[in-house]
């Protein structure tokens, strides 16, 4: 992974986010208020909440609905509290989708005075990550892309 920071407290405040996140299980989510501010808000393609227990909401639901979910950050920088990140999030789909599956998306992040997230904006395309990739939807999203290109 690359990561570019010239701030130190930046740079521990990032290096805490990258593990929590490469290393995310059930059981460790119970560390989310060491990562995240109690207000903070998250937001994704799917869903927009503020606070602790919103977020662990959807990371909890994330490990109902897919099998061996994680997450590989690619690249980071930080600078003046905010935070870029490139990621991979790989997992394996209960039903539809045989093999491992791969959503590749970018994070905004801005960190309190604590180090800690105070705001977390996920960037990727579903259409492309997930729907083409799904049975009857994604033969669809794919002639709607292929129309859409001519």
């Amino acid at each position: 992974m690359t990561q570019l920071t010239a701030d130190p407290d930046m740079a521990t405040a990032l290096a805490r986010l990258v593990a929590f996140y490469e290393t995310l299980t059930v059981q460790s989510l119970a560390q989310l208020g060491a990562v995240y501010a109690p207000d903070a808000s998250f937001k994704d393609p799917f869903n927009e909440v503020q606070g602790h227990a919103a977020i662990l909401a959807i990371f909890e639901r994330m490990f109902v609905q897919v099998d061996t979910p994680r997450f590989v950050v690619t690249s980071s920088v930080g600078q003046g509290g905010e935070a870029f990140l490139a990621w991979e999030f790989r997992f394996h789909m209960r039903r539809h989708v045989k093999g491992e599956q791969c959503i590749r998306g970018a994070t905004q992040v801005v960190f309190d005075a604590e180090g800690r997230v105070l705001s977390h904006r996920d960037y990727w395309d579903a259409a492309e990550e997930l729907y083409e990739k799904l049975p009857v939807i994604g033969a669809l999203m794919r002639w709607l892309k292929r129309q859409a290109a001519h």
